[in-house]
This record gives C-alpha cells, structure tokens and sequence, in this order.
C-alpha cells in the first residue's frame, strides 16, 4: 500500500487548490518595464510637506485681499462647495490677508513671499503651478489620491511605481527610500502611515524603506555578538538554497521578494553608515544646507541625506515634512515652518546644478491640499488658521525636462477658485512618469482580473510644464 502521509503545509495547499485557483489572478511582470520614449529624468526627489502649506502665503498672490481682509467670503465665490466641518459651523467666514509681503523675483518675475527668501534666489529654476486640484477635503483620502492614485488605502504608491518600472541603479541601497522630519516647534499628531510609501499589489520589494531619524537608521544594521559577515554570507547563501527550493514548490513570489530583501539588508549595513556619516561633506557644503543639517531628523539634515542617496543611485527619496495642517497660530507657526524648509530646499536646488545631477532629476514640491482664504477661528485675534481646501493649491517642480521659470495657472482674485489651466493630481501624476520615460495609460499591472495604473483611469500629461 502506498504511503499516503504528508506534511500539514502540502495537505494545506492541495486542499484549497481548487479554491485557490479560481481566486488567484496572474501577477504582472516583476522584471524592470521598458520605457515608452526617451525619458528626462532618471530619477525623483519628492518632497512632501505634510498637511497642506497656505499658498496665500507663500506663492499665491492675491492683492485683491487687502481690500477684501475682514469681509465675509461672498456666496458667489464659494458656490455652494463643501467645506468641512471645522470650519462649516462657524457664524462667519471671514477673508484674511496674509501679513507677509510679496514681491516679484528672479527673470521669470514670479511673485515669492518674504517667509521663504532663499527660495526666491532660486525661483527661476522653478515651474510654479498655482492652480492645482485636488478631490478630497481631508487629509487621510487626499495624501492616499496624491501618493497612490486612489482615496481608499492600498494602492502602490508613486515611489512603488517607478523603482518596479526602472531598473534600480543601486545594488547596496535600495530603489525608493523614505524620510521623515518632524518641524521645529510643538510636535504634531498628524500621522503619517507606511502605507503611503508600500507597494500595494506591486511585488513587495518595491515598498518604500524608511530611514529613521533616531538610533539606527535601518533596523538590525548590527548584526548580533559573535555573527561575522563571512558567517552572515553563509547564512544568507544557505538560505537563498532553502528559499530556491520552497519558490520552486510554492510559486510564491514572495519568496523571492524575501530573498531579495535580506541580501540587500546585507548590503545596507555596509553602505548606510557610510551614507549617514556627514564627514565627508566640505565646511562649505555644510553651510550651504545651514547650521540644522548637523541635527538629524531635521529637514535640513534629510535633503542632504536625499542628495546623497540620489547621487548613489537612489530611483526615488522622498522627504515627508510635517507640521503643515495649521488650522490656528498660522501668524506663529508657519514663519517657522517655512524656516525649517526654505534655505535647505534652495541648498538641494544649488547643490544638485553643481554637481550635475538636476538636468536628470525630478524634484517635486507639493502637499495633499491647500488652505483656506477665509480665517478659522478669531481673525481679529493672534490665534487664527485656515482650514483645508481642495479647490486650488500649490505645486512646484524642478530640474529634469521641467520648464523652468514657467508660471502655470491662475486663481480667481480671492485665491478660492482656479480659473485658468487647473491641473489635477492625476495630471501631476501622469506629467511626472512622462518625464520619466512613461505613458502613464500604459503603465499598467494586472490585479484582480483589470489592469491597474497610478492615474486609476483619468489624468493627462501638463505639456506646457515641459521643456
């Protein structure tokens, strides 16, 4: 008689075979994709800043509303759109004007607010659009549209997107890296979840890895006492051996995605010390970045760590910043936010022409929404802030195949309504894969039966941002 034992994984996975096989789906290529045309950029520095900055204060001018300050935002402006519910119960909606100057900078003449003066020196290498859009009012669907294509959570991120599209340039670091400051005043609540930085149903190697701000940068960069690297080499062989074995048996690619992983996990506890360690930056460029580039966790310590990681072959860095959602004490607190940002980002821009990286690489500058024209809160007080507002922000984008100096887009006088070249975050989207070599309609992964891609089934290219 034969032998019919087995073990409880074989008699598992034969038992729901049949089941299994008519929920399984094939999986797309895990191979890098073939650029549709020839690409600007190679790579993206994606910085973030979390909240949703007032672009009355800082890009946006409006000068219409110094007359209006105090006045009661007119119904045939807000046309019956939702506001939310901050804001929603308040007896009056009153216009304020922001109290920071504006003036007109660099050959291009786009006006920059006095909170970001460094930023002006630089305005020229910018292509500014003051009429973005967006669908969402609150901040968990609107940064899950802006990073995933999608409102609802679980979608693969832009930085998911592109390191399984191109080929990782670097072998010891990974394809998308993620990093997190928190601003210089009171520590915030707004939380930021690793899923805005996963996969999703893009092979798992693809998700974002966070570089920490506090002890290690990467957990287990240590391995434990008495474990040598020749020992921990003879490990990760015995174990490829073993994983080889199991994906032939299973076909799970997660095997492989797990392989692939611990072998670069090898890899980063040689280069990430090296990475981290600021040492070899010149007084100079120490300077050029400001006295909080020392600090880690600062924003200006991370777009130093960003150039680093980018000129090693980094696909995609991106800075998260938060502290943005100032719903009261704006006067206080964005003057400092904007202090935490402003001579450090110009330091990147400067940074990345000198050392000719910007001609190919994409540097992004948004947030999920924008603010407000009207107060929340007591505008004749010192405590007031603006509340969310997807109708129209800001985004500016920079150096690889961008048209630099453009000024993109308008708003109404009041800054409350686009009404001129709105651009929605899918056509973000789908203008960043262009610049990187993609058609974004034709970028697709099969899931579940349709084919899936970062624009969901909307957006288009913004050609006038091109250079």
């Amino acid at each position: 008689m034969a032998n019919l034992s087995v073990d409880r994984r074989t008699f598992l996975a034969q038992c729901s075979a049949g089941a299994a096989s008519l929920a399984f789906w094939p999986q797309g290529d895990h191979s890098p994709q073939r650029p549709h045309f020839a690409a600007r950029a190679r790579r993206v520095l994606y910085l973030h800043m979390s909240g949703g900055p007032s672009q009355h204060d800082l890009f946006d001018h409006r000068p219409a509303l110094a007359r209006w300050h105090g006045e009661e935002l007119p119904e045939s402006v807000r046309q019956g759109q939702r506001i939310t519910t901050m804001t929603s119960g308040q007896k009056q909606l009153r216009i304020a004007n922001p109290r920071c100057r504006f003036a007109q900078h660099g050959s291009s003449g786009a006006w920059i607010s006095d909170l970001l003066p460094h930023t002006a020196q630089v305005v020229d290498e910018l292509a500014i659009v003051r009429s973005m859009q967006t669908d969402a009012i609150n901040h968990e669907p609107a940064i899950n549209l802006l990073q995933t294509g999608a409102e609802l959570p679980g979608r693969p991120s832009f930085g998911a997107w592109l390191g399984w599209a191109m080929a990782a340039e670097a072998r010891d670091l990974p394809a998308f890296v993620v990093l997190h400051s928190q601003w210089s005043g009171p520590k915030v609540d707004q939380p930021l979840y690793h899923r805005l930085w996963g996969a999703g149903f893009l092979p798992a190697q693809h998700q974002g890895v966070l570089l920490r701000s506090q002890g290690d940068p990467v957990l287990f960069l240590q391995d434990g006492g008495g474990v040598t690297r020749a020992v921990r080499a003879q490990q990760l062989a015995t174990m490829a051996e073993l994983n080889a074995v199991a994906s032939e048996r299973f076909r799970d690619p997660g095997i492989a995605a797990r392989q692939q992983q611990a072998e670069l996990a090898f890899r980063m506890q040689a280069a990430v010390p090296q990475l981290v360690d600021l040492g070899t930056e010149s007084a100079e460029v120490m300077a050029l970045y400001g006295p909080a580039a020392q600090t880690r966790g600062t924003f200006a310590n991370n777009a130093l760590l960003a150039r680093r990681l980018l000129e090693r072959g980094v696909r995609c860095v991106q800075i998260y910043h938060r502290g943005w959602d100032q719903h009261r004490d704006l006067e206080l607190d964005l003057p400092k936010q904007c202090g935490d940002i402003d001579q450090p980002i110009a330091a990147l821009l400067i940074d990345l022409r000198r050392r000719g990286l910007l001609e190919d690489t994409l540097v992004v500058w948004t947030s999920e929404f924008g603010r407000t024209v009207y107060a929340q809160g007591d505008l004749d007080g010192t405590s007031y802030g603006r509340d969310h507002h997807p109708r129209c922000f800001v985004t500016w984008l920079a150096g690889g195949g961008v048209r630099a100096g453009r000024q993109h887009g308008e708003t109404d006088e009041l800054g409350y309504n686009v009404v001129r070249d709105p651009v929605h975050v899918h056509d973000l989207n789908a203008t960043m894969l262009h610049l990187l070599g993609f058609d974004h309609e034709k970028l697709t992964f099969p899931y579940q039966g349709r084919d899936f891609r970062l624009t969901d089934v909307h957006g288009r290219v913004v050609r006038e941002l091109l250079a």
